[in-house]
């Protein structure tokens, strides 16, 4: 199991929050705690890469910081 700390780009209020927990929800994640401007994602890397764990955070509008 792999625990990441994601630095996210746009997030401004509870809405953000939602949007990005909607979008991660979709995917087999242990857990995603998201707060406004990051995201504290537990996954299986067998099961989960971190380019979907990105692609999810772009769909709900976002940008992951580098």
């Amino acid at each position: 199991m792999t625990t990441k700390e994601f630095k996210i780009n746009g997030m401004s209020c509870n809405h953000c929050v939602m949007a990005v927990k909607k979008e991660l929800s979709k995917l087999d994640l242990e857990s995603a705690e998201v707060e406004i401007g990051s995201a504290k994602i537990k996954f299986d890397e067998t099961k989960v890469d971190l380019s979907l764990i990105e692609k999810a955070i772009a769909e709900a509008g976002y940008e992951v910081v580098k």
